[in-house]
């Protein structure tokens, strides 16, 4: 956490720079630092319908029908986080209480560019918005915007896409310029200009949790397949050189055999350049016991958490630290990263002990509500009162006390 602390405080003054000139510059200086950044020169930054209807047929049949289906996958999990509108409980005789919850009016998801296209992550970033309730939502990612990105954001029905990218989408969209509208909530995943950018802007939009590189851990007893394990932690590699992966074990002959399917796994991958240097940032640690496997688990607190034990819900009552965790050997964390349902937007780099994963809840704000009769005033009046005197804030037990006397 100290390393990455460091890290984000080396590019704020860039990042500080670049929030100053969005802010007096507005679409100009998007459309300068897009040009300055992405080697893009445009005169646009709103993505028009025909260019999403063009990305549709750049895109196949298979892959359109893919996207529909995680999207109703996604979608039908979302709908089970859906708290109550409203719920009220009489907690004593003439006292209700409850709360309502509503959605944002506006919030903004930040779609990378870059090494990959995440189509998943427009996906992740917005359904959940959607089912929440949320009346707008808006898009940016840098420019080009792959036709499978654009493809996704109209099935996850995004209302407007914008091509920028970097810490200037995310000034952009909290400040507001003469295309963009500001947003309430600003959430997705970014590369470290992003990540500060968000840091440095919640006076103005909320976030929803700092993220940086993809890391996974993976507790294992010997019960475990190694080329499972392999398999997950170069998934997880694949995404970036910094993508951090640690093994914890309590079989002391695991991490060789799972060494031996990692080399194997690398030289035959695509990505192999990324991956060899992403491999300087895998590790193992062998435990004395399974309680002390937890414990280190714990500590991690990683985004994603693999348990590959022989009883993986007995192990997962003693997790109390993890973005998202996947049990068994069967449960792929690819799985939570494109269509079981739950959301690949997770908290990195330690967060994941304060912060939970991007859901529905994120979009949604809770207000108290209460409703008391004369008898329940009666009740609690003396309390209230005493209290008040208390503290010698006497208009507020003579708010009480004039209610009690009035016939």
């Amino acid at each position: 956490m100290k390393n990455r602390v460091s890290e984000l405080s080396s590019v704020r003054p860039v990042v500080e720079e670049i929030i100053e000139r969005v802010g007096s510059g507005g679409d100009r200086a998007l459309l300068d630092l897009t040009r300055q950044y992405d080697g893009v020169d445009t005169d646009s930054l709103l993505v028009g319908e025909e260019v999403v209807e063009e990305a549709y047929h750049a895109v196949s049949d298979q892959v359109i029908a893919s996207l529909i289906e995680a999207d109703a996958r996604i979608s039908r999990f979302c709908e089970l986080q859906k708290p109550r509108e409203l719920w009220l409980e009489e907690v004593e005789p003439g006292v209700l209480l409850g709360v309502r919850t509503t959605p944002l009016d506006r919030i903004g998801a930040y779609i990378p560019g870059g090494r990959a296209a995440y189509a998943s992550t427009a996906l992740m970033c917005t359904i959940p918005a959607r089912v929440a309730g949320v009346r707008s939502i808006c898009c940016c990612s840098p420019p080009p915007i792959s036709p499978i990105t654009l493809v996704a954001m109209d099935i996850a029905g995004v209302d407007e896409i914008y091509t920028v990218g970097g810490a200037q989408a995310i000034a952009a969209m909290a400040l507001g310029t003469e295309s963009i509208r500001p947003v309430q909530k600003i959430v997705g995943p970014g590369n470290i200009y992003v990540t500060v950018a968000k840091m440095l802007l919640r006076d103005r939009a909320e976030i929803d949790f700092p993220a940086g590189p993809s890391e996974i851990v993976v507790l294992a007893d010997d019960s475990a397949r190694p080329e499972f394990i392999a398999a997950d932690i170069l998934a997880q590699a694949e995404h970036d050189p910094r993508a951090a992966s640690l093994l914890v074990t309590t079989d002391p002959g695991l991490p060789a055999r799972v060494g031996m399917h990692l080399e194997s796994g690398i030289r035959s991958a695509e990505r192999e350049e990324i991956l060899r240097k992403a491999m300087g940032n895998t590790g193992y640690l062998v435990a004395a016991s399974m309680e002390e496997a937890v414990g280190c688990v714990n500590r991690a607190a990683a985004e994603h958490l693999s348990l590959q034990v022989a009883d993986p819900m007995g192990v997962l009552r003693g997790i109390r630290n993890a973005g998202a965790v996947f049990l068994g050997s069967y449960s792929a964390v690819a799985c939570g990263d494109y269509a079981s349902g739950t959301n690949h937007v997770l908290p990195t780099a330690g967060y994941a002990q304060v912060h939970s994963g991007l859901d529905v809840q994120h979009f949604c704000k809770r207000t108290t509500v209460q409703l008391i009769t004369r008898d329940g005033l009666e009740g609690m009046g003396d309390i209230i009162e005493t209290m008040a005197d208390a503290e010698g804030l006497t208009a507020h037990a003579r708010s009480v006390r004039i209610r009690r006397e009035s016939s």
